[in-house]
Order: structure tokens, then sequence, then C-alpha cells
């Protein structure tokens, strides 16, 4: 039986943290399946960007806040819940917490009853638990980035720590014949400052793309652009990017982040759309409302990039089974290369490519309709014959220093994503040793 993962997280001398903490054992206690509880204390801003912490007390069920607010910015402030009466009090009530464990309940059972759920989905979700434990943990940081045998696998997926590598990869892969667009890493954002200082480094990216004559296309996503800050301020920093991308003819992708961003992120992309019509978005596959999104996107012309998506959502909004998710992304790739605006189809998973493929010649289309995109040293074999063959492949280029809490979150999202990698360098290696 999985364990019920709740967390208690508050600031220093949160007057409510007693009150709260009665109440969560009091639900707690009518509990039947068995409980891994912490109580963590939240002591800095940095602290609170590493847990998404917004307010004090905040309660997490399975790693989800039991009342999501993402309008509320990221700090150490006293949070406010709206009560049984209407009111408003300091302590989580407790309708809200029986509500996310029922909820917890549901995604299990959904879990366990779709192919290849239940005991197999075990290693995954104490998987997840380690890596986002580790993504947080400063001293494991350090030793990480210090370590040389870390730092060689980081670099097979990473492009550099500076602008200057990253151009050097690009310059490599561009003789290659791919394309490529640049992610510049940051996350964790907890200030206005530091969301400034993310559209500087995109700005700075772009000016140097032009100066080498690279592939003018970047990648962003809107936390790292202050969205949990203040959305008006997020949208202004995504502007000054998508002017300079404007100035310099560049192409500017805004990437998708979990559910509970996706309606935020599409009226920013749409906005700036509106502006520069070289504004794309990404759309996930096994979210359940994505076909409506594709239909409204492609008949604003709006480019899409396709993914399957590898955030941990509850099965209310995404599709828990991977045969459900690789089925919808068939399809919606289909409704994209007969619809859309030249969308980028963004997987390494070769069944996928193969029906897009065949779908592709039968409808006669051409490779100057679309492109595969592929992650920065993934699956290069591949990579390598589908560009041989003809076809366009972009390659997701990141740098930058925060490549640690960036290839840790991504294996949580996703922990089947250790085992994606080692796979796809054993692959490889027999590819080299039979040519």
């Amino acid at each position: 039986m999985p364990k019920l993962l709740v967390e208690l997280l508050t600031s220093p001398g949160c007057r409510h943290a007693k009150a709260a903490r009665t109440v969560l054992l009091a639900a707690l206690d009518r509990v039947a399946e068995p409980v891994d509880l912490s109580f963590v204390e939240i002591g800095d801003e940095s602290a609170a960007a590493s847990y998404d912490f917004r307010g004090s007390p905040t309660i997490r069920v399975g790693g989800h806040d039991i009342e999501p607010s993402g309008d509320v910015p990221i700090g150490l402030s006293c949070r406010l819940y709206r009560q049984a009466d209407g009111s408003l009090g300091g302590v989580p009530p407790r309708a809200a917490i029986d509500a996310a464990i029922a909820a917890w309940r549901e995604d299990q059972a959904e879990a366990a009853a779709a192919p290849g759920g239940g005991v197999a989905e075990l290693p995954a979700r104490v998987m997840r638990a380690g890596f986002l434990w580790a993504s947080r943990r400063r001293s494991l940081e350090r030793m990480a980035t210090s370590n040389r045998l870390t730092r060689s696998l980081v670099q097979r997926f990473v492009a550099g720590s500076t602008l200057e590598e990253a151009a050097r990869a690009l310059v490599a892969l561009r003789a290659k014949g791919f394309a490529t667009t640049v992610d510049v890493l940051g996350e964790s954002i907890d200030s206005q400052e530091a969301a400034s200082a993310a559209a500087d480094a995109y700005v700075e990216t772009l000016r140097t793309l032009e100066a080498q004559g690279l592939d003018g296309n970047v990648s962003l996503k809107l936390t790292a652009m202050g969205l949990d800050l203040d959305r008006e301020s997020c949208a202004a920093n995504v502007r000054r990017v998508v002017e300079e991308a404007k100035r310099t003819g560049a192409f500017v992708r805004i990437d998708m982040e979990d559910h509970t961003r996706t309606e935020a992120t599409l009226a920013i992309a749409r906005e700036l759309h509106a502006e520069y019509p070289e504004v794309g978005v990404v759309i996930q596959s096994y979210l359940r409302r994505s076909p409506d999104d594709v239909d409204r996107l492609n008949a604003e012309k709006i480019r899409v990039r396709l993914c399957k998506g590898a955030y941990d959502e509850p099965a209310s909004v995404a599709f828990p089974a991977k045969a459900d998710v690789d089925t919808s992304y068939r399809r919606l790739s289909e409704r994209l290369l007969l619809e859309g605006h030249y969308p980028g189809l963004a997987t390494h998973d070769e069944a996928i490519i193969d029906h897009v493929l065949a779908f592709v010649e039968r409808e006669r289309i051409g490779p100057e309709r679309f492109e595969f995109q592929m992650l920065y040293g993934v699956r290069r074999d591949l990579q390598d014959r589908l560009v041989a063959a003809g076809w366009t492949v972009r390659i997701y280029v990141p740098y930058g220093h925060e490549w640690y809490p960036y290839f840790m979150r991504r294996l949580a999202e996703r922990p089947a994503n250790l085992l994606f990698i080692v796979r796809n360098l054993v692959r490889e290696r027999r590819g080299k040793v039979a040519a």
C-alpha cells in the first residue's frame, strides 16, 4: 500500500502553526493508509522558493498544496484560508485537508487501474520524493557541482554554464545540420530583480545569436520571468524578450509548466503573438484539455510545440496511463500537421516518430511544414538519422549555472527519465560499436 505523504510547512514564529498541526493530526487520525508526516520550518526566502512556499502555514498532501494559490507570491508571510462560514482565517480548514486526502486516494485508484499501474508505480513515487528532496539540499548541490563524474553526466544534457559555452555547442550542432532553440536555465525566482535579470539574460542571448549568425530561436518559462510573483510584471519581462526578438527577427517559444499555470501561459502567449507573430507556445498531450487548446491555437495561427508532458499531475486533469498519453499525442500531432502553423513535434519515442512519418507520407506533407524537436544530448543517434533522411530536427539546448535544480527537478517530474537516459546512453554506445 502506498504511503500518504503529508507536510506541514511553517515559517518561524507563525502564530497559527500549533492550531494547524492540531487540525492536521485530527484529520490524519481517521486515515487508514500509512502516513509519512513531516514538519518543515521555512527559514528564509531561498527555502521558500525551493518549496514553492506561499505563506505560513501550508499543508501539502501527496506533494500538492491542499489549496493551490498560484496568485499568491512565494514568501514567508502569513497565509489566509476561506473558512466554512465564509470568513478568512489563518488555520487551514479541516474540509480542505479531507478533500485533498480524498483526491489523493482517487489518483492512487486510477493509477492502480491503469496499465502498468499499482505496484509498478511504487518505485517511481519513492524516487520522485527523493529527487525533490535532493533538489532542495544545498549540500548535495555543492557536492554534485564539484564532482567530476556528476558534471560529466550533466554536460551530456546541458550545453554549459555560460553563454560562450552554449554558443560553441550551437555552432557544432549547426555544422551537423540541426536547428536549435536555447533555454537559459533559471528556476525558483523569488524577486522582481531576479525575474528582470532572467529577461536580461535572454536579451543578451538573442544578441549573441544574431552576432554569431546562429539560429534566432529561444524557449523560456514564465515562472523564470516572475509569473508566480506578479502576472503583469511577468508579461512585461517577456515582452522585453519578444521586442528584442522582433528586432533581430528571432522566434520566442513560451514553454508550458504544470496545469495550474496553463491558462496564464496561454493568455500571455496570445497577447504577445498579437504583437509579434513569431511567438509560439507548448501543448502537453497528457492534459485532458489539450484538444480544445490545439483547435484554438490552430485557428489563431500560433505555432505549437507538442510534447507529452513531464509534470506530476492529478488524474483529474491528465491521463495517468502512458498508453492514453501516447494516443493523445498521435491524435494531436495529426491535427497539428493538417491544420497547424509549422508545428514542432517534440518526442524521442520511435514508435510515435514512425507514426508521424507514415502519416505525412500518406497525407503528402513535406518537411517544410513541420519539424521534429529533441533534447540536447538525448537520442543523438536518432537525431542524426532523421537529419540524414532530410527532416528538420531542432535541438532544445539549455545552458546556465542553475543546472543542478533543473536536472534534479526534471528527474523528479518523471523518475523514469533516469532509466530513459541510461537506456539511451547504452543504445547509442551499441550503435557506435555496430557501426
